[in-house]
């Protein structure tokens, strides 16, 4: 048993079953044996990898998508340029590289990243010291600024609580102990406010799953958005409202149980997209995969600009990061694009407005 499931086991018997948001909370960011805290999980040397770690295309349109806001919205002065879970700098790194091109865009900009992990800290220092960024906790903690943000997988390593209808109540999932190990259970049906309108969409026996740091989260970014500008790229896997269990645990790019070695592997939970879109005070565009929002905004040129320069096993793996991204078979699907945007004013680039 390692010290963090034996610090589970003694936190379990003496104080009862956890909810799945303790659990995950406490999986990935115990300071001592947490998932975050103690390892870089990107990579082919890590547990699963990323948009930007696959191609440079991505970050240099999510860039370009977030200048073309910029201008329209009459190229503000002093902005916050803000990531959520930066990873190790590669996305912001590839977006700046495309903002050099749209002139003052950068002597804007202040760079800010939402980062909490000491190790991945190091890695998007080392990429991104020229641009002097400044790190929080807490997206609660950046400054008053027009807002321009980048969020990619972030969202989805937020704490989740699950609830199973029962009736005209919920029972929610918990982790608690059998036989001396970690084991999944259920509490007794009782009403959850929060819940009131699942009654109307769910039936007897479906399992919902509500995560209130990401409603938190996204009603800051809106409040910033609404009263002084900006505009947020959201882009994660999930889907327009939360239905199922998506609780899901992955170790060296494999799928594991999220009771198996706590503190090992990524635990995640898809993105209910509508939650966020309801939580936001400000414009949001309509959900659209990612595969469409890459193609629209020009990533099948990209492609063909950038492989005209490569030959070989650079060209074919150049091809297959194309595919991985944009196909509905790989990426293209499963990830979703949500843009937040002020009232009023244009949509990112290729989103379209509700």
């Amino acid at each position: 048993m390692s010290p963090l499931e034996e610090i589970l086991h003694r936190r379990i018997a003496a104080e009862g079953p956890m909810t799945i948001a303790e659990y995950m909370a406490t999986c990935l960011g115990h300071p001592r044996y947490g998932y975050y805290p103690t390892r870089d999980p990107l990579g082919a040397a890590g547990d699963f990898t990323t948009g930007p770690e696959i191609s440079q295309m991505f970050g240099e349109l999510l860039g370009l998508c977030l200048a073309q806001c910029w201008l329209e919205q009459g190229r503000p002065s002093s902005f916050v340029l803000a990531e959520l879970g930066p990873g190790r700098g590669t996305l912001m790194a590839d977006a700046t590289r495309a903002m050099r091109g749209v002139p003052g865009m950068l002597e804007a900009a202040r760079l800010h990243l939402v980062e909490t992990s000491p190790r991945l800290r190091d890695e998007q220092h080392r990429r991104l010291a020229p641009l002097m960024p400044v790190w929080h906790d807490s997206v609660a903690n950046l400054p008053e600024a027009p807002l321009y943000l980048l969020a990619n997988e972030f969202f989805d390593a937020l704490p989740i609580r699950q609830f199973l209808r029962s009736g005209e109540g919920w029972c929610e999932r918990v982790v608690g102990l059998a036989e001396g190990r970690l084991a999944f259970g259920l509490t007794e049906p009782a009403p959850h406010g929060e819940l009131e309108h699942r009654l109307a969409d769910t039936r007897e026996g479906d399992l919902v799953e509500t995560c209130a740091p990401a409603t938190g989260i996204a009603e800051d970014i809106g409040r910033r958005i609404a009263s002084q500008g900006g505009a947020a790229l959201i882009v994660d896997y999930g889907s327009a409202r939360s239905l199922g269990d998506t609780f899901q645990a992955v170790r060296r790019h494999d799928k594991v149980s999220p009771l198996d070695a706590p503190g090992t592997a990524d635990l995640t939970a898809h993105v209910d997209f509508g939650a966020l879109a309801t939580a936001m005070p400000c414009a949001t565009t309509t959900l659209t995969p990612q595969g469409v929002f890459l193609e629209r905004l020009g990533i099948t040129d990209r492609a063909r600009a950038l492989a005209a320069r490569l030959s070989g096993a650079q060209l074919d793996s150049h091809v297959a990061a194309h595919r991985r991204l944009t196909h509905p078979e790989e990426m293209g699907s499963l990830f979703k694009t949500l843009g937040a945007f002020p009232e009023g004013a244009a949509p990112p680039p290729g989103l379209l407005d509700t």
